[in-house]
């Protein structure tokens, strides 16, 4: 009887452990979700995820965005509560914001991104799954990179800031139309720019350890990616993870030497072109005379020059395949 009394205890303690170790293995799943980007589509996957997530024992709570910053200000309120990591589901936005949220924060929670914009950048030169199910099963592996972000004034970004020739495209094409028309709503957008622009240059004054230099120019890219607007190498050295950040600048042109930059852009090549200048950097201070020049920032409107751009290393965490 003794015995049995024993055996009884222990297998009551063991079985309060199982349960105990269970629970702390459980994961909490915030989910910030851009009802905008993709829609039904979009949605059905969502619901997929959930079902996945709680099947396999993960708390799940879903969050939809309405309007700007929604996305950050969520993303701050749950790394001051206990959710282990965020799915953020949306475009290049809506993942700038949480990136955002998680800079602002003391606590630093992973994030799983589910791309679902028009472009999508980051994700796709991170080769993040699409797929929900490939997808799923990237956040129960739970592999985790650290990657740098970049940091504009008071501003993030994970992908690129930009200022110049067409750079304000991004944030002039309606919600609307991104929906309907995909990827050809910003060439759309840009046909209707290039007329009011007319390739007219702007006086700059770069800054930087490894570059210092006044010129006219037509654009210049800041980036931490090499994927740019659907251009996959046009930061070709590009790398997340390196504690630099990748700057091309397009110098005053000709419409033949532009039209030859752009071809070049598809190989990566534009670099070699003369009215090119590529080079890497920390930290670069961008001040120019004129007037309302706009600075994009991950497709976003980020305020008008002069700016300091820098490289924030280590601050983001995302599931990678």
């Amino acid at each position: 009887m003794v015995l049995l009394r024993i055996a009884q205890i222990y297998a009551k303690k063991y079985s309060i452990i199982n349960d105990y170790e269970r629970l702390v293995k459980m994961k909490k799943a915030k989910i910030i979700c851009n009802p905008s980007s993709g829609r039904q589509l979009i949605q059905r996957r969502i619901d997929h995820l959930i079902i996945s997530l709680v099947n396999e024992g993960y708390t799940v709570s879903k969050y939809n965005t309405q309007k700007k910053n929604d996305a950050m200000l969520e993303t701050i309120k749950s790394c001051n509560e206990d959710w282990d990591f965020i799915v953020v589901c949306g475009g290049d936005g809506t993942v700038n914001e949480v990136a955002k949220g998680i800079a602002k924060s003391d606590r630093k929670i992973p994030v799983a991104i589910l791309s679902a914009g028009t472009v999508n950048d980051f994700a796709n030169h991170m080769k993040l799954p699409k797929n929900i199910d490939d997808f799923f099963e990237m956040i129960k592996k739970e592999n985790i990179k650290t990657v740098d972000l970049g940091k504009v004034n008071d501003e993030y970004f994970v992908n690129v800031a930009a200022s110049g020739l067409l750079t304000n495209v991004g944030y002039q094409v309606q919600p609307e139309a991104k929906a309907i028309l995909g990827r050809m709503a910003y060439y759309i957008e840009g046909v209707k720019e290039i007329p009011k622009q007319k390739f007219k240059p702007f006086r700059v004054y770069f800054e930087a350890e490894e570059y210092t230099k006044e010129e006219d120019i037509l654009l210049f890219l800041i980036s931490n990616s090499a994927s740019i607007g659907g251009f996959k190498r046009l930061a070709p050295d590009a790398s997340v993870s390196d504690g630099y950040l990748d700057v091309v600048i397009i110098k005053k042109s000709e419409v033949g030497d532009l039209a030859q930059i752009f071809i070049n852009i598809f190989k990566g090549e534009h670099v070699n072109h003369p009215n090119v200048s590529y080079f890497k950097t920390k930290k670069l201070k961008v001040n120019t005379e004129e007037e309302g020049i706009t600075i994009d920032i991950d497709g976003e409107y980020g305020g008008v020059l002069p700016a300091v751009f820098e490289v924030v290393s280590n601050q983001f965490k995302i599931f990678v395949p």
